[in-house]
């Protein structure tokens, strides 16, 4: 009982972690969120089937191959744009669980895209033009990450809320 207390906080610990990390990246976000939802299942908390460990799990290792094949930081030096991505794409998730927990995930990519659409409006993001190769690289390097990561921590919100 006590080992599963302390493997459940261990998991919340990692969970905020992950967002803060999505938040002020300077690591990979996804590895604390997988490691929390790890933590989390094995206390007995969350139930979550082994299918999608594997598949956040693979997501993960490619989140962590564009973290180190990506350039670091923004071209102006700004790192405003990870606010925008991880605050709306953690709204579009938790929308996502209210409305349907099966949509969740794309609740996050609206959220994460809506965010980077919103940067790039503002007199910060004018290098990123919408209809641009820019951008969707841009959306490739920086949103994805963010986008494993949320998604992973609202599948624990939502593991924790249901259950």
């Amino acid at each position: 009982m006590i080992l599963q207390k302390i493997l459940l906080i261990a998991g919340v610990i990692c969970l905020i972690l992950a967002v803060l990390l999505v938040l002020r990246p300077r690591w990979v976000a996804a590895v604390p969120a997988f490691v929390g939802l790890l933590l989390m299942h094995w206390s007995y908390y969350i139930n979550v089937p082994m299918m999608t460990f594997g598949f956040w799990g693979i997501a993960t290792l490619i989140t962590i191959g564009l973290f180190y094949l990506s350039p670091s930081g923004e071209p102006d030096g700004h790192s405003a744009s990870n606010l925008y991505v991880g605050f709306t794409a953690m709204a579009g998730g938790m929308l996502g669980i209210l409305v349907a927990p099966r949509i969740m995930v794309l609740g996050v990519i609206l959220g994460a895209a809506m965010g980077q659409l919103a940067y790039s409006r503002t007199p910060a993001g004018k290098w990123m033009l919408t209809p641009s190769i820019q951008f969707w690289r841009y959306f490739a390097a920086k949103c994805l990450p963010a986008i494993v990561a949320l998604s992973i921590v609202c599948i624990a919100i939502m593991g924790i809320v249901i259950d």
